[in-house]
């Protein structure tokens, strides 16, 4: 998308343009940046709504599932006749509406240490919406490897977690210095053992845009070395840093 602003783009987004730490030129960021969502279900449906309505100029979508009856209590991009169909050509077709001057490349695939690095390198800042922790770890991995940004969301029940990782930086933490490989179990993140509260997962993949958008525009405090803990059904919010694991390669 070009960060050109004609009269009608200005229109579109006057709300965030009046902000004073948006304006006219955090604008045509927004209209620049390229961002990659892994996985378009709970935490990706929101996340890819929320930064294509706030002007993001190209939006890639990785998955290579289909719309499930079960899905859509808690995934926002889909509908009961979009059942049976791929979500990443719903989403694609839902978002060219919301926002048309939107670029978006979407990949039917299931993400693998082979396929990855070509897709990642057209892209800044990377939301990781998956459900599991062997496709989290190889997000961890790729993005510190190559210094990119990584916006790593987590739902079950009535919780989320929120982490970001700007590897720009050699100082921060990675995503194997808080979880343990060899301990956890993708269980945890499965909603058909352990359930979610739909509203939860908008939550959280709500506030992954919300972080990315303030990395693009480099405002505000971000999540650098903490994690975001929400109890939803209990309204608490817990903001804790991480700390460098002595034996992790991140080091």
């Amino acid at each position: 998308m070009k960060s050109q602003l004609n009269k009608k783009i200005i229109e579109r987004f006057s709300r965030q343009i009046v902000l004073k730490d948006i304006g006219i030129l955090g604008q045509k960021k927004i209209l620049s940046s390229k961002v990659l969502i892994i996985g378009a279900g709970g935490l990706g449906s929101p996340a890819a709504e929320f930064l294509s309505r706030a002007g993001i100029g190209t939006l890639g979508i990785i998955d290579d599932d289909k719309v499930s009856l079960s899905n859509l209590h808690r995934q926002s991009l889909y509908s009961s006749s979009d059942i049976g169909k791929f979500k990443v050509k719903i989403a694609k077709k839902k978002i060219k509406k919301i926002n048309p001057n939107t670029k978006v490349m979407i990949y039917k695939i299931r993400l693998n240490s082979k396929n990855f690095k070509k897709i990642l390198n057209d892209y800044d800042y990377i939301v990781d919406g998956s459900d599991n922790f062997t496709t989290k770890f190889l997000l961890n991995d790729f993005c510190l490897r190559f210094k990119k940004i990584l916006i790593t969301g987590a739902i079950s029940k009535f919780d989320g977690h929120v982490f970001t990782f700007n590897f720009k930086n050699k100082k921060i933490p990675c995503l194997r210095c808080f979880f343990q490989e060899s301990e956890i179990s993708d269980n945890l993140l499965n909603c058909e053992s352990e359930g979610i509260l739909g509203t939860v997962a908008g939550i959280v993949g709500t506030i992954q845009a919300n972080e990315v958008l303030k990395k693009i525009l480099n405002i505000g405090t971000g999540l650098d070395g903490y994690i975001l803990i929400l109890d939803l059904l209990n309204l608490n919010f817990r903001k804790v840093k991480l700390k460098k694991r002595k034996n992790c390669f991140c080091k």
